[in-house]
């Protein structure tokens, strides 16, 4: 059974994670359960603090049939088959200024709400794999942002934070809604 997802509200979604330094078994089974939780979202990314980690780890899969986006890992460009599901350990994203873009996004911690957020379009992202390997990724477009996403949860920031002031003016209502049922899941459960 894939871990459960906690929802906006969560204290755990507002902590910075803490820098990992141990790659070991537990941390491999804790990626590899959260690729399952994420895909059987189903979704394109999720960090650890959206399953009550707050440690600096996310996940990313973006296997499309046609990608549209460019990525070069560690110099080269392999197929996405051979790096994605992707683990990123400790990752820092260094944008690029412009272009930058406002596209809508989702994320799986706020079921069904969506809205507009400007991100740079392309980065750089060095990272650890689960076995404590370094990396360096270039991307653009869908992998830039979806990187941006999730690094922005491992430091307790969320897509609502950064969104265009008219959409999240147009989903208020639903973010109350949404507190309210984490609140009263809280509650039951304790």
């Amino acid at each position: 059974m894939p871990l459960p997802i906690v929802q906006f509200n969560e204290p755990v979604l507002r902590k910075k994670g803490g820098k990992i330094t141990s790659f070991d078994a537990a941390l491999r089974r804790l990626a590899t359960d959260m690729i399952e939780a994420m895909q059987a979202a189903p979704g394109i990314g999720l960090a650890a603090q959206q399953v009550g980690h707050a440690l600096q780890l996310c996940v990313v899969d973006l296997r499309p049939p046609e990608p549209d986006f460019d990525w070069e890992l560690d110099g080269a460009k392999p197929p996405l088959e051979l790096f994605m599901p992707m683990v990123m350990v400790n990752p820092t994203v260094m944008p690029e200024p412009e272009p930058s873009a406002i596209l809508e996004e989702g994320c799986l911690s706020f079921p069904a709400i969506r809205g507009d957020v400007a991100r740079p379009d392309e980065i750089t992202a060095s990272y650890q794999d689960a076995d404590g390997l370094p990396h360096l990724l270039r991307c653009n477009g869908l992998l830039a942002r979806c990187i941006q996403h999730e690094v922005d949860h491992l430091n307790g920031v969320l897509f609502i934070d950064r969104m265009e002031p008219d959409s999240l003016a147009e989903i208020q209502a639903d973010l109350k809604a949404l507190k309210k049922r984490t609140r009263e899941r809280a509650k039951a459960a304790s």
